[in-house]
C-alpha cells in the first residue's frame, strides 16, 4: 500500500497533467511554490493541511481529490490504518475517511484537536457546505467573527466559502467529523 504522501503526489500530478498545467502555472494558481509542488508530486514531502487547501482551492478541486484511490463498493475504514494530515505543530490532525467522489459530491474527515489547539481554514470552493458533528470534547468554531461552541453530540452546518477557525479551548482533546458537500 502506498503512503499518503505518495498518493497525494500521484493525484496532484494527474490533476495538473490532466489540465495541461505546468508547475509554474500551478504555482501561480495556488500560491504554493514550484519547488514545493514538485516535492509533493514526487512524494518527497508530506504537505500541511493549509498547503493542501491552497492547492485544492487554486485548482478548484476538493481537498480529498489528492487522496483518491480506486475502491470497491464496500469500504471499511479503520482509523488506526489511516495517516493523519497534521497542522498546528501536531495539535490539529485530519484523517481522510471518505475522499470526494464526483457522483457523491461530498467528503468526510475525522478531526482531532489537542487542548489549546486551533486551525484556521480559509475559504473553500464556492457553493460548498460544511457539516460538523462533535463526537468528543468541546469545539469552538469562529465563522466571520461569530463564535459557536459545540459539545459532544452537537452539530453545526454553514456555507464553507467563508473563512472559519476551529478552536479547542478545553483541557481535553476534541474529536469531530467534518462532511463537506460540494453543490454544482
Amino acid at each position: 500500500m502506498e503512503s499518503l504522501q505518495e498518493l497525494i503526489g500521484k493525484n496532484l500530478f494527474a490533476i495538473r497533467k490532466g489540465r495541461g498545467l505546468s508547475l509554474d502555472k500551478t504555482a501561480e494558481l495556488t500560491g504554493v511554490s514550484k519547488a514545493m509542488l514538485g516535492q509533493i508530486e514526487r512524494g518527497k514531502t508530506n504537505p500541511t493541511v493549509t498547503t493542501l487547501w491552497k492547492i485544492a482551492n487554486g485548482l478548484n478541486v476538493s481537498f480529498s481529490a489528492f487522496m483518491k484511490e480506486e475502491k470497491t463498493h464496500i469500504t471499511q475504514v479503520k482509523k488506526e490504518e489511516l495517516q493523519a494530515l497534521i497542522d498546528d505543530e501536531g495539535n490539529y490532525l485530519v484523517y481522510p475517511l471518505f475522499p470526494y467522489h464526483p457522483q457523491k459530491k461530498f467528503e468526510i474527515y475525522s478531526v482531532e484537536i489537542e487542548p489549546g489547539g486551533s486551525h484556521f481554514s480559509g475559504v473553500h470552493t464556492k457553493n460548498s457546505e460544511e457539516f460538523i458533528l462533535i463526537s468528543e470534547g468541546e469545539l469552538t468554531i469562529e465563522i466571520q467573527g461569530q463564535e459557536f461552541t459545540l459539545s459532544k453530540g452537537d452539530a453545526l452546518s454553514f456555507q464553507a466559502h467563508q473563512e472559519h477557525t476551529y478552536k479547542n479551548f478545553s483541557q481535553k482533546k476534541t474529536s469531530f467529523f467534518v462532511i463537506i458537500y460540494y453543490q454544482e
